[in-house]
């Protein structure tokens, strides 16, 4: 990868890292679900009028929309208020490529290397440490959100790869269209129409900063350079800078809300990315794909 491609590839894991801060920020007062929505519908609206529809039915446009909306992003937030801390939230939520390769396994029947079996044993003794070494930044009701979140991305990647778009912005962006409503409804069957005007008369400065950052930089301008990076390097170079992701989390966690680490997440943390590496990181024999296997944290 050339000096500025990679440079802008850390910049975008950058924001994506800090992304999960300003969730946090942004669902203090407003509810995680009505703020994803509002992500949702700045992120597709105006950009839906200047991109065409990708060349793929309606349904896997409204599943994607659903699934990335509720399903990992509305729950992932919800995990934050839930007690999770925003930067443990991003650390949690790679554990979808143990989810992944366990659905390849066991239910599409592929063979898996060495390599990936070290690197799924290796993530997933240091979740479970990680998950006991707990100091506070991780509850029940948290950790139970982002394993929903976790296991939809895997559900996700299973609707783009049925739709066989090679138009990932595209498909994102007209994907996006199906978020908004399916969030709100399920704000107001839980807690009534009430939770929407809650919303408005809570509604701040900073919750406004964290949706706006949340459906441009992160989503919009995040999405449009990744793609462009996956169509001009291989996955070998492109999928292990997403482990900087929850790096970069971490370090903004720590910055704007003090959330610390002790000793054993430390640790457990490093070897869980490790592992997350090892599995995500694609063999040699595979080819460059023009489509992600997964739409990366954001």
């Amino acid at each position: 990868m050339i000096r500025n491609d990679l440079f802008l590839a850390i910049f975008v894991m950058a924001i994506w890292g800090f992304n999960f801060s300003m969730i946090k920020l942004g669902i203090t007062e407003v509810h995680p679900l009505l703020a994803t929505a509002a992500r949702f519908t700045l992120a597709v609206i105006p950009a839906i009028f200047f991109i065409r529809k990708p060349n793929v039915a309606w349904r896997y446009l409204f599943a994607y929309g659903l699934v990335f909306g509720v399903g990992i992003w509305g729950m992932a937030s919800w995990s934050i208020t839930a007690g999770l801390s925003s930067g443990m939230s991003s650390v949690l939520l790679s554990s979808n490529a143990l989810i992944s390769m366990a659905v390849g396994i066991f239910i599409h029947k592929e063979k898996a290397s060495m390599r990936k079996v070290i690197g799924a044993v290796t993530a997933l003794v240091a979740l479970l440490v990680l998950i006991s070494a707990t100091n506070g930044n991780i509850t029940l009701d948290g950790l139970m959100f982002i394993m929903i979140a976790a296991s939809c991305w895997t559900v996700m990647g299973m609707i783009v790869k049925a739709s066989q778009t090679t138009q990932a912005f595209a498909f994102n962006v007209w994907g996006m269209l199906f978020a908004p409503i399916p969030l709100v409804l399920f704000a107001v069957s839980l807690y009534g129409p009430g939770i929407i005007w809650h919303a408005l008369d809570v509604w701040d400065f900073n919750t406004t900063v964290a949706v706006v950052f949340q459906a441009y930089p992160t989503t919009l301008f995040g999405y449009w350079v990744w793609n462009r990076l996956l169509i001009r390097y291989p996955l070998s170079t492109t999928a292990p800078l997403t482990l900087l992701v929850p790096v970069f989390a971490l370090i903004s966690g720590y910055f704007m809300y003090d959330e610390v680490l002790n000793i054993a997440q430390i640790v457990t943390c490093i070897l869980f990315l490790i592992g997350v590496g090892l599995i995500v990181k694609p063999g040699r024999e595979m080819k460059q794909e023009p489509m992600s296997a997964k739409l990366q944290e954001s």
